[in-house]
């Protein structure tokens, strides 16, 4: 069951990945991810009615093995808390095990409802980060309050308070108290769901309810374990819904024919569409792991090992001699106090000796190199 709920999701993450990816090479797929959440809600609806229709169960459901089945809840029995419908009757529905009305409102619990959460979401989202902007901005910036943003259809336009429309003004007034009333009850709502939802499948696995989620028992249904008898009955009544539709064609025998084999290549999509959406985002995924990994490869730089140390410069023949002692100035022939290096050479002097010397004769003591005194630099490691 826990699986079966997280799948929509997961599968929106990685529908939404993908398309993502071929919208660097496709500009066209970046008019689907500004329509992400219309596109989805528009995908599960036919995926959810035809599975409710033809095997009683969600999509994600339907994977799994799971069916949906109808029950009466019965007040006048504490000790049985379900019952059974009557299956006397041989209809369709009864035979389904899930009404019309059941599936309709099926349908909105899983389709609707998530579209609306993710848009009120959407909305909370973008009037708290306004919110975060404007009390992060300076009192004569422009703030949230100055400029109101309206999405409209996916496309953005911005609309200033200074405007002499009186209707325009009233709509933008009356959108931002939707938006700021989103933002107060969303967290509530949104807890609310969340702890609903825990509570419910707490007590689903304490066998103190037969129903996963409020959802359910709104609408009298279990989810169940399919039967083998259950799944050979779904293929039966598959087949006889699809004859039904085939018998019902009218017109000239070339309009049937055309009207059949668009009927027949739907009913291959739709009957594919569970295992063939799963298996496509996986072969994508696993071809995209795979040509990531060899333009890795190819594009990594190449690391070469570090250049060796450029040779000690020569001592000039009228330059001053080295001293043994490698701690000795050259210049003074004592202790170097305050040791600084002369950059154009790399021989060590006391500050004050070198820069003395540099600026009287612009050249190094010891390799008579052109020197300045800002090309004296101070060390700090007596070393």
């Amino acid at each position: 069951m826990a699986a079966a709920q997280q799948l929509p999701g997961s599968l929106r993450a990685a529908l939404t990945y993908s398309i993502g990816v071929l919208a660097f090479r496709r500009p066209f797929f970046h008019k689907v991810l500004d329509y992400e959440d219309e596109f989805f809600a528009l995908l599960m609806t036919v995926l959810e009615t035809h599975s409710l229709r033809t095997t009683d169960a969600s999509f994600s459901e339907s994977l799994y093995g799971l069916r949906r089945r109808s029950v009466k809840i019965t007040a006048q029995k504490p000790n049985a808390k379900f019952q059974p419908p009557n299956n006397n009757n041989n209809n369709d529905n009864t035979q389904s095990g899930l009404h019309k009305h059941q599936r309709l409102l099926s349908v909105v619990f899983m389709v609707v409802l998530p579209y609306l959460k993710s848009k009120l979401h959407a909305i909370y989202k973008k009037e708290t980060d306004a919110r975060l902007q404007a009390s992060l901005w300076q009192p004569h910036d422009v703030t949230f309050n100055e400029a109101d943003t309206l999405h409209i259809g996916g496309e953005t336009s911005i609309v200033s308070q200074q405007t002499s429309d009186s209707e325009t003004s009233l709509r933008i007034q009356l959108l931002k108290k939707i938006k700021k009333l989103v933002a107060i009850c969303y967290p509530w709502i949104h807890a609310t769901s969340e702890g609903l939802s825990f509570t419910y499948q707490l007590l689903y696995l304490l066998d103190a309810t037969g129903f996963y989620s409020l959802g359910l028992q709104a609408l009298e249904v279990q989810v169940c374990r399919a039967t083998g008898q259950e799944l050979m009955d779904t293929s039966s009544r598959i087949s006889k819904i699809r004859n039904r539709e085939r018998e019902r064609l009218r017109g000239p025998p070339w309009l049937k024919t055309v009207q059949g084999a668009l009927l027949s290549c739907s009913y291959a999509v739709l009957d594919y569409a569970q295992t063939g959406l799963i298996a496509a985002v996986f072969i994508f995924k696993m071809m995209e792991w795979w040509y990531q990994s060899a333009e890795e490869k190819m594009s990594a730089p190449t690391v070469y090992p570090p250049p060796p140390p450029p040779p000690r410069p020569k001592v000039a023949k009228d330059g001053i001699s080295l001293p043994a002692d490698k701690t000795l100035c050259p210049l003074c022939s004592r202790k170097r106090a305050h040791p600084s290096v002369v950059t154009v050479s790399g021989f060590v002097f006391c500050y004050a000796c070198v820069f003395k010397y540099i600026s009287q004769y612009n050249r190094c003591p010891v390799t008579l190199m052109p020197a300045t005194a800002d090309q004296i630099r101070r060390l700090f490691d007596d070393m």
